[in-house]
């Protein structure tokens, strides 16, 4: 049983011993522990290694773990018995600590010498002195097992020789019982390392396609969480072009008018004809005219467009030029010798009550594209700049979609009131869409549209995907699975209603720049060619 323990520490060239009785034993670097080291070679505060006293046996009760410690070149485990001559050591230091116990006798054992052994030892050592020869300790030990041999009888002797017969009988069966054992043992380690070869194999195997859907699940949840996410950053910066244009004679520039129905009507004050007389004869007008009280030629439009920074605002051609895709407008034009004039062109953006006037800067005649700009200064932090796609990113067939726009424009904002609010709201301003449209901005209720699709086809010229829109979507930015608009809404199939096409970012991108807009920070400086002709597609229509 060990009373105390004698612990020998060395730190390169410099060694001391200490003996301790504590039960409980700490070794480090503070003044809480009973053996305290100070050495440059190891800077780690705090207890290292703690033993404690039990059943008279010390043992490893707790230890620093980051320290690397090991025993007799072996890793060291927590609660194993401190044996003497144990060196514990701490990886990477020249700090060791060799232990050895410290036992008491036990006042419970004594001896008793027989005296014949002690008499035939004796004459053994006499005779020894006796002979000649010099060699006195081979001498004595001749003679001491002479005699020795001579003390035992032959029935010892017999019994000796059986268990010795025994002793060697057994540990030959026991040698031969544990090499068959251990080359048992040596098949069953094979068999159990190919099994856990095959173990290893099918948790790699499963490991990977865990893996392959780990990653098809984020990938599902990027996806899901896509369209809500654009809607967050984004849909303050989708704004509700309304414009209203009317008809000018191209000559003169006066506003061309409806017939007036009642300039032809006969005077009541008048006498009536005499002896069936036709003294009135009218003159019908047709076609339209700068005369007259007749209503002006006036028509109001609707459309989407989106800011990309500076109070720049990307949209369709014919969003702002409504006149060139109306086939009755271009014939009274053609008769009257007129041209289409806008009289007003604002925009409403998400939260704010009051229209931005809206200036036409730049369009494309080879692509729906179009750019218009609102004051710079009224662009502050609530209007959002778009990230435009316009660098090496590269979309494909079947990569989600999302867009954003006013498809139906009023009436499909009216429509998420409930019915009883738009009853009344249609009751006060039914008879006006831009009446109704004020109201709407004033309540707040101006918001986007956000749909998800994919792509189902493309070409150098345009995107087509399916996510659902409608007249008055024109000009909504199409945006990517990366988080960026990468087309800008033009048109539907008119065979399919859930077949959209959106022209490619990059043919607005020349346009931003000579109507001056500057690159931000969320655009790469990276552009295209946007000099490609556009194809006619006799299927198409404007939405």
């Amino acid at each position: 049983m060990a009373v105390g323990i004698i612990i020998h520490v060395s730190i390169g060239k410099e060694k001391r011993s200490e003996f301790f009785r504590e039960e409980n034993i700490r070794i480090g670097s503070t003044e809480a522990c009973e053996l305290q080291i100070h050495t440059s070679k190891l800077k780690k505060e705090g207890v290292w290694l703690e033993i404690e006293l039990e059943d008279g046996v010390y043992r490893i009760l707790n230890f620093d773990e980051d320290l690397g410690f090991k025993v007799n070149d072996a890793k060291l485990n927590r609660y194993v018995e401190i044996g003497d001559g144990d060196i514990f050591s701490i990886d990477s230091t020249e700090i060791s600590f060799p232990f050895f116990h410290l036992s008491t006798e036990s006042s419970l054992i004594t001896t008793n010498r027989d005296s014949q052994v002690a008499q035939f030892i004796e004459e053994a050592s006499i005779g020894a002195a006796s002979t000649e020869k010099r060699d006195d300790a081979k001498a004595f030990l001749r003679e001491f097992s002479r005699e020795l041999l001579k003390e035992i009888s032959w029935s010892s002797k017999a019994i000796a020789i059986v268990l010795i017969g025994g002793l060697l009988s057994g540990l030959f069966y026991l040698g031969y019982g544990l090499y068959r054992d251990s080359v048992i043992n040596g098949q069953l380690v094979k068999e159990q390392n190919a099994t856990i070869k095959k173990l290893n194999e099918a948790v790699k195997g499963t490991n990977a396609r865990l893996e392959e859907l780990d990653k098809s699940n984020k990938e599902v949840q990027e996806i899901v969480s896509l369209a809500p996410k654009l809607r967050v950053e984004y849909g303050n910066g989708i704004c509700l072009i309304v414009g209203i244009y009317d008809l000018v004679e191209r000559k003169t520039g006066k506003t061309l008018r409806y017939p007036d129905p009642n300039a032809n009507k006969p005077d009541p004050y008048e006498p009536p004809p005499q002896n069936g007389e036709n003294l009135y004869e009218p003159s019908v007008q047709t076609g339209l005219t700068t005369g007259g009280n007749g209503s002006p030629v006036e028509y109001d439009f609707i459309g989407t467009g989106f800011h990309v920074g500076g109070g720049y605002i990307v949209t369709n051609r014919h969003v702002l030029q409504p006149w060139s895709e109306d086939d009755l407008v271009k014939q009274l034009m053609r008769e009257s010798n007129g041209r289409a004039r806008i009289k007003r062109l604002v925009i409403y953006f998400p939260n704010y009550t009051k229209p931005f006037p809206l200036k036409i800067r730049k369009k494309s005649f080879q692509q729906d594209v179009a750019i218009a700009s609102f004051y710079p200064e009224l662009a502050t932090s609530d209007i959002p700049a778009l990230p435009l796609a316009i660098g090496n990113e590269s979309v494909a067939v079947g990569e989600t979609v999302v867009t954003m726009g006013y498809p139906n424009g009023p009436d499909r904002l009216l429509a998420m009131a409930d019915n009883k609010e738009a009853k009344r709201i249609n009751e006060m301003y039914g008879r006006s869409r831009q009446a109704l449209i004020n109201y709407l901005a004033q309540t707040k209720k101006i918001v986007p549209l956000l749909t998800q699709g994919a792509i189902t086809d493309l070409d150098s010229k345009r995107v087509v995907h399916d996510a659902k829109t409608a007249e008055g979507g024109s000009g909504a930015p199409l945006f990517g699975q990366s988080g960026k608009v990468i087309g800008v809404n033009f048109g539907i199939f008119t065979q399919n209603n859930a077949s959209n096409m959106a022209v490619p970012i990059r043919y607005a991108v020349g346009l931003l720049k000579d109507a001056g807009w500057q690159i931000p920070d969320n655009v790469t400086n990276e552009t295209t060619d946007t000099t490609s002709k556009p194809t006619n597609s006799p299927t198409t229509a404007q939405n």
